[in-house]
């Protein structure tokens, strides 16, 4: 067995589909501190506080993300856990493909003003592992997570979700490393070389 964890050095990548709320948090906060204030200096002052302020929340849970994200690789397949309760299994037989795996970290609806400025969060994009396997989740989950599980594919013949398994988010070069290998080992039809 091995385990992979995240590599340091990831938080822009996971900040990154946050970067257009943050500007339009920044414009908001920097219109009402130049109200309430009667200054625009003081204003922006407020607005890259207030905008820092978000900045240190997201970096404390990419931490805690990074931290208690963990690949298994084994003889039976992969498995990944994370800190919030999520684990996914899959079998070497029942990885289907490798493809672009989308994490989505943050609601994707849209926040602003119909017809004026508005922004959401995108999903991470990374190569990773996809397959019918098995999903845990927390039992506190929120609901737009919940209703974009319940609409995952389903394998009709085990009955078993579609589940991914995002290792370019622990490695972005992964295929040519150590998790590389294990699949080259196990499953050599899915990776050159």
């Amino acid at each position: 067995m091995a385990e992979f964890r995240m590599r340091a050095g990831g938080f822009p990548r996971f900040l990154a589909p946050f970067i257009a709320p943050l500007v339009l948090f920044f414009a908001v906060m920097l219109l009402l501190g130049a109200i309430l204030t009667n200054s625009t200096p003081l204003g922006a002052v407020i607005a890259a506080a207030a905008t820092g302020v978000l900045v240190a929340v997201l970096a404390v849970k990419h931490r805690r993300l990074a931290t208690g994200t963990v690949v298994r690789f084994s003889a039976d397949g992969v498995e990944l856990t994370d800190a919030l309760g999520f684990r996914v299994r899959l079998r070497w037989p029942d990885i289907t493909r490798i493809d672009v795996v989308e994490t989505q970290v943050a609601a994707p609806r849209r926040v602003g003003r119909p017809g004026g400025a508005r922004a959401r969060v995108g999903p991470l994009r990374s190569p990773g592992l996809v397959g019918w396997g098995e999903r845990t989740v927390p039992p506190r989950i929120p609901g737009w997570m919940r209703e974009r599980l319940a609409r995952v594919p389903v394998d009709p013949a085990t009955g078993r979700p579609e589940v991914t398994i995002p290792l370019g988010e622990l490695d972005p070069q992964w295929q040519r490393g150590p998790m590389g290998d294990w699949v080259r080992h196990y499953r050599a039809d899915l990776i050159g070389g």
